[in-house]
C-alpha cells in the first residue's frame, strides 16, 4: 500500500509540474514569440511593481494581477500605458474620458490620460513574491525538476 502512496504522490507532483511549465511556455510564447506587451491569461495579466509609488499599499517587487477592461471608477487602481512604460495609479478623478491618476505616496496628481490607455483595473496584490518568480523561471531549476521528477519515475519503474 505504501508504494501505491509514493507513486501518486510523484504523479500528482508530475502532473503539477508539467502544468506550470506549459504555463511558462504560454507565457514566454505570448511575451517573445508573438511579441504581446504582456500576458492576457483569460482578460488578466499580471506585473511587477518597479517603484515606490504606490508605497503604503503596495510595495516594490509585489506583484499586482490586472483585470483588462477600460471600465474604471475613481478610487480604483488602475494600470496604464504611460510611453513606453504601465504605470499602476489610484483614480483620483474620472471626468468623460479622461482619467486623472496619483500614486499615493506622491505628493502630485499624474498628468490627465484618456481611457484609451486604460489597461485595467488591479484586482489583487500579491507581496514581494518577485523572488519566487526568479526562481520558478530560472532555466536551471526548471531543468533541475524535470531531471529529478523522470530520475523519481525510472527508480519507482525499476522496482517493479
Amino acid at each position: 500500500m505504501e508504494k501505491v502512496e509514493k507513486k501518486k504522490h510523484v504523479d500528482y507532483l508530475t502532473i503539477i509540474l508539467v502544468v506550470i511549465l506549459l504555463i511558462l511556455m504560454f507565457f514566454y510564447a505570448q511575451l517573445k514569440i508573438f511579441g504581446k506587451e504582456y500576458v492576457n491569461v483569460c482578460g488578466y495579466t499580471f506585473f511587477q511593481v518597479v517603484t515606490g509609488s504606490m508605497s503604503g499599499t503596495i510595495e516594490i517587487n509585489d506583484i499586482v494581477i490586472v483585470r483588462i477592461t477600460k471600465n474604471v471608477k475613481e478610487n480604483d487602481i488602475i494600470t496604464y500605458k504611460s510611453g513606453n512604460d504601465y504605470v499602476t495609479h489610484r483614480v483620483i478623478r474620472v471626468q468623460g474620458n479622461t482619467i486623472v491618476t496619483k500614486g499615493d505616496a506622491n505628493n502630485t496628481e499624474d498628468e490627465p490620460i484618456t481611457k484609451d490607455l486604460v489597461l485595467g483595473r488591479v484586482v489583487h496584490i500579491f507581496n514581494n513574491v518577485n523572488t519566487w518568480i526568479k526562481v520558478i523561471k530560472t532555466p536551471k531549476v526548471i531543468i533541475a525538476l524535470i531531471v529529478g521528477i523522470v530520475a523519481i519515475k525510472l527508480l519507482l519503474l525499476k522496482k517493479k
